[in-house]
């Protein structure tokens, strides 16, 4: 068995005039989305041999990150081993996978971390994505957060994770943000960028849903959730909002964007309820990495733990599944 999948390479955002009619028209219902999110852990329960496969699906679509002050670049090297070699080989083949076929679905790194992440991939598939512009604030000055963009993009990025002005959309003004994540798309060239619209401080789901579907206006190829820094970061109301948005981007312009959930997602247990709640919103071509990623750094260890218990049928103690 191999974990590769065949992505049906879509093709990207190209972005759409700016429709404020549109744009002004979304609206979110916060009680029938929190009523929705709170019925759908205990709804969807995959088990046994139906929760591993889950799990190594969910390894796939995980974007290895460290963005710590105190990176070097023997941790970012340690990091990209593990995203090569996830998971325990005897573990894998117990599975019914091949040696090698599972990877996680990139490297997410500060732009000084880039190269040492670049060589260490080299020879494989998984992309180095670079947090940028500013991040995780994003209140440096213009001209240098693009210039941070093309750093990043010249030394081997190929996603540029970037994070938007929020005072646009606290102060509604979504000329200025779509004109910002125009110029971000543009400056990323090649490279496939992920808007992060912090959502935790945006104030209400109105608000992300409407930053949403501007920043997929403007070109986005993936829109997150969150920085991980903020107090609040992903959840299942605001995973809902965004993904909807996705769906009708979609309906309306025939262009797929990706989504990416970041921020406090640690346990096993809650990538198999961000999986189903992609799977029932937008269908199976939503569940590759070139649609779906989760930003995490400790959902990976958690993972590989279940899949041990499942294989062995014993729990090993978490320090045994190590990032590096």
């Amino acid at each position: 068995m191999s974990a590769k999948n065949d992505n049906h390479e879509h093709r990207r955002n190209e972005g759409t005039e700016l429709d404020l009619d549109w744009a002004l028209s979304v609206q979110a219902n916060t009680s029938a989305i929190e009523r929705r999110c709170k019925a759908l852990p205990g709804r969807r329960s995959i088990k046994k041999a139906n929760q591993a496969a889950w799990l190594v699906k969910a390894i796939t679509c995980i974007d290895l990150t460290t963005l710590s002050g105190d990176d070097t670049g023997d941790r970012v090297r340690r990091l990209c081993r593990k995203a090569r070699f996830p998971v325990r080989s005897d573990i894998l083949e117990a599975l019914g996978f091949e040696a090698g076929s599972v990877t996680t679905g990139a490297i997410c790194v500060y732009h000084e971390m880039v190269p040492a992440a670049v060589e260490a991939l080299k020879g494989s598939d998984i992309p180095v994505a670079a947090v940028s512009t500013g991040f995780p604030a994003g209140l440096s000055p213009y001209s240098l957060r693009l210039a941070e963009i093309g750093e990043s993009v010249r030394a081997g990025a190929r996603e540029i994770d970037i994070v938007i002005s929020r005072r646009h959309v606290l102060s509604q003004d979504w000329q200025a943000l779509y004109d910002e994540m125009k110029a971000f798309r543009e400056a990323c060239g090649k490279a496939h960028v992920k808007a992060i619209l912090a959502t935790g401080e945006l104030g209400t789901l109105r608000n992300v849903a409407r930053a949403s579907l501007i920043c997929m206006m403007a070109g986005a190829d993936f829109i997150k959730t969150s920085t991980g820094k903020e107090s609040v970061n992903a959840t299942l109301p605001v995973s809902l909002t965004m993904i909807r948005q996705i769906r009708e981007y979609h309906e309306k312009t025939g262009f797929r964007v990706g989504y990416k959930p970041a921020g406090g997602i640690s346990k096993a247990k809650d990538s198999l309820t961000y999986l189903a709640l992609m799977k029932e919103e937008l269908g199976n071509r939503w569940l590759q990495p070139d649609l779906f990623r989760f930003g995490a750094s400790s959902l990976l260890g958690d993972i590989e733990r279940q899949l041990e218990h499942f294989v062995t049928g014993h729990y090993s103690a978490a320090h045994r599944h190590a990032m590096g």
